[in-house]
């Protein structure tokens, strides 16, 4: 995978999650299924960037006819909306893998083996490739999403499918909040025209006030507080308490809400664990409440796991109770109670249980309707709950890759650019190596023969002391005594000359060591002089006259085992930022002092280097500091860093060479990078 490619993939899967969430808020915030239907089409036909998506439901007449009642479609398609289906070689095909909640993906409908008549169907539609997904209202086929691509063949991303299967179980989810709003409206309307009392319209609104105040919540613990300090205010009960069954039909009370004075259950139950054994000996067949006994799991949840869905007891004493179970609610301080089964996907999750212990109570309808209602909204929460916790797993997932990506790419962006840096500095010092060796070479044949040469000429001068007029003219008019006086010079500047180009030269190639890729034991000082050579024209051409000293305080080291271009690389890097953060300070007037590099070695243990590079200049702020090593970011201006310096640096030290690296800085007092690695990794 290319880097482009790995780029668009990681942006790819950000929209998917940012158009996720989106129609995650709308199915929250909206109760008009059409307006989260043409809201879902919408934003997943702008995100596949596909030609139509649709949205059809099954009639409840024939179960394999139906229309389409939504759509997204491009303006050069025909539109679908509204067109009446009813196919039986579409139900033969895939009626049963619909039902079973499989995704039918087809690439191309006119090469791949498919029943002809549907082949036609998806002709007169327009239909080269489309993913279809069941949508189920709980656990019925409620309808189809259909994602049509009409310009012609697509292979469909495994990425593409799950996300429009995931969208599927939102809107499935949207379905079933949708009828149960619907069914709170169907029962609010019994109720009031049950209750000519005018309480009664008013015992409505505020269960509909509990609800709300319920939603409000999106994860479970303030949905669990919220319910249970809400149902214990409006029935001004002693005590409410959630149950959650475990997977085995054990369980144990996850929530409370009880009044002063009382005993607390879910510290109880943490105190009397034997309670259960004592409970099981009793055998009860009327076992209501969930204390933590065998009974329910035995039973696997008792007669609430057999379609029961509340008992009501107004007086433990009247209820003709086994005295081993009297004596349990006792302890509970229970004297009447109702107990409501929370159900998650058509399966009791738990209980929701209201206690009067003050004495007997008459339970009443209006009450026990809200009950019910707060039960089955814990349930619609429990599946939200679920969805939300794939999404943040998912989202979670993403992020790391995302990070993954990152670190790669810096990772190949630095190495393409540091290979590139290296072959070149290489080649240069290689094209320059052969040259300036021959120079220097002849330099010192060329002085010998200047040498003899100006003998010869003073003892011509010697042996002929009157030369004739021409020669005499000749003399007068080179200079000839200055001649002999500054040719030597000339060449012995070129011999210093030709002799620092061959000094650069070693640097060049001992920075770059292309020869080097695995670990061997170099001198680390030598990494840092070549360094300081490189850069030595940055360090001489600050403004005016001024240059940066560098102070070298250098201990005496072994050799260190290592990957000497890779620790180069973290040398140029590090005193690169020194000398931009000098200049920064310079720029700013803030410098203090001579702006100066300080480069320390030492050995801090028996097996440990340790290196410090520290400067004058602007320093890095603290709120900066905790995000230097992260690929892409940097202090610098726009267009002056790109980000990777230290993030690579970072890299090389830590997982390369297993060492450490830190930092310290004061804003306008420099800064001090730490780098330790250990001698022989």
């Amino acid at each position: 995978m290319s880097l482009k490619q790995m780029l668009i993939f990681s942006l790819d899967r950000n929209e998917k999650q940012a158009t996720l969430f989106r129609v995650i808020a709308q199915i929250r915030d909206s109760v008009d299924i059409d307006t989260i239907f043409k809201s879902a089409v919408k934003e997943v036909r702008q995100l596949l960037k596909t030609d139509r998506v649709s949205i059809f439901h099954f009639s409840c007449e024939s179960h394999w006819t139906g229309k389409f009642i939504c759509e997204d479609v491009g303006v050069e398609y025909t539109s679908i909306l509204g067109i009446k289906l009813g196919d039986q070689s579409f139900a033969q095909e895939f009626a049963r893998s619909y039902e079973q909640r499989k995704i039918i993906a087809i690439n191309d409908t006119y090469s791949e083996a498919i029943n002809p008549c549907y082949t036609e169907l998806q002709r007169r539609f327009q239909v080269h490739g489309s993913i279809t997904v069941p949508l189920m209202k709980s656990h019925n086929l409620w309808g189809l999403l259909c994602i049509h691509q009409c310009i012609g063949a697509r292979i469909w991303e495994l990425e593409e499918i799950e996300f429009v299967q995931l969208i599927a179980e939102h809107l499935g989810l949207a379905l079933q909040q949708a009828d149960y709003i619907e069914q709170v409206k169907l029962q609010s309307a019994q109720l009031a025209q049950a209750k000519a009392q005018k309480n009664s319209v008013e015992w409505q609104k505020t269960i509909t006030k509990t609800i709300e105040k319920i939603r409000q919540h999106i994860d479970l613990e303030g949905i669990f507080r919220a319910s249970t300090v809400e149902i214990k205010q409006v029935l001004a009960a002693d005590r409410v308490a959630i149950y959650r069954f475990n997977p085995d039909w054990s369980g144990e009370f996850v929530f409370e809400s009880v009044s002063e004075g009382w005993v607390t259950l879910m510290q109880e139950q943490l105190k009397r664990p034997e309670l259960g054994e004592n409970i099981s000996e009793c055998k009860l067949k009327d076992l209501l409440n969930p204390p933590p006994d065998t009974y329910l799991k035995d039973t696997e949840g008792g007669r609430f796991s057999r379609g029961e869905t509340y008992r009501i007891c107004r007086d433990i004493y009247q209820a003709g109770f086994h005295e081993c179970y009297l004596e349990v609610l006792e302890t509970y301080q229970a004297r009447a109670y109702v107990i409501i089964a929370i159900l998650h996907s058509q399966r009791v999750w738990g209980l929701l249980a209201v206690y009067q212990n003050t004495g007997p109570r008459d339970w009443q309808e209006h009450e026990l309707y809200l009950l019910v209602q707060v039960a089955a909204q814990l349930g619609v929460a429990l599946q939200q709950a679920e969805l939300l916790a794939q999404t943040k797993y998912q989202k979670e997932a993403i992020a790391k890759t995302l990070q993954e990506l990152q670190q790669t790419q810096s990772q190949l962006i630095q190495s393409e650019k540091m290979a590139g840096l290296g072959q070149l500095v290489a080649g240069v010092a290689h094209e320059i190596n052969n040259p300036i060796s021959f120079i220097y070479g002849n330099i010192h044949y060329v002085t010998e023969h200047m040498e003899d040469l100006l003998k010869l000429v003073r003892l011509y001068a010697v042996k002929y002391p009157h030369p004739d007029a021409e020669i005499q003219q000749c003399v007068e008019s080179i200079d000839f005594d200055f001649v002999t006086d500054d040719l030597p010079k000339l060449l012995n500047s070129m011999m210093i000359g030709a002799n620092r180009i061959r000094e650069l030269v070693l640097s060049l190639r001992t920075f770059s060591r292309l020869d080097e890729s695995e670990k061997k034991p170099v001198n680390i000082h030598q990494g840092i002089d070549s360094t300081l050579l490189i850069l030595n024209n940055r360090l001489q051409s600050l403004n005016g006259d001024l240059s940066i000293e560098v102070i070298r305080e250098y201990d005496d080291l072994p050799p260190v085992i290592c990957y000497p271009a890779q620790l180069n690389q973290v040398f140029m890097n590090m005193i690169i930022n020194a000398i931009d953060a000098i200049e920064t300070a310079i720029g700013n007037n803030t410098i203090s002092s001579h702006p100066k590099i300080w480069i320390r070695t030492k050995l801090i243990a028996e097996n440990s280097l340790q290196i410090c590079i520290a400067d004058n200049g602007c320093g890095i702020p603290e709120n900066m500091r905790s995000r230097i090593f992260e690929p892409f970011f940097t202090t610098k201006e726009p267009g002056k860093g790109k980000g990777l310096g230290l993030s690579i640096s970072y890299q090389i030290i830590v997982e390369k060479h297993h060492g450490q690296i830190r930092c310290t800085s004061e804003p306008n007092r420099g800064c001090e990078f730490w780098i330790e690695i250990p001698l022989n990794p």
